[in-house]
């Protein structure tokens, strides 16, 4: 007579550990995933980011370039290039 070895691992312990074996897979594709997600988010904001301080730039110099076109010293050069004359007398200047 064969006398049967008893396994030493019942069914529900099998079931136990794959259950484990299988959430543990499933916890580090997960992670995986979640961590590339979380990468690209931080491309894209870094992008973002680039293209508002570009777009400052950009207004800055705007700023300054109207700035320029609106000084005195410009107005009155294009009205004497115009032919006309600056009278001080006809500034009214209003106040609140």
């Amino acid at each position: 007579m064969k006398k049967k070895k008893k396994s030493r691992i019942t069914k529900g312990e099998k079931l136990l550990y794959l259950s484990a074996v299988f959430c543990l897979s499933l916890i580090m594709v997960l992670k995986i995933f979640l961590t590339a997600s979380i990468n690209h988010l931080g491309m894209e904001v870094e992008t973002v980011r680039s293209l508002v301080m570009s777009q400052e730039k950009t207004n800055e110099s705007l700023t300054m370039k109207v700035s320029e076109l609106t000084s005195f010293d410009k107005i009155k050069d294009i009205v004497s290039d115009m032919g006309l004359a600056y009278n001080n007398d006809n500034i009214i200047v209003i106040r609140n």
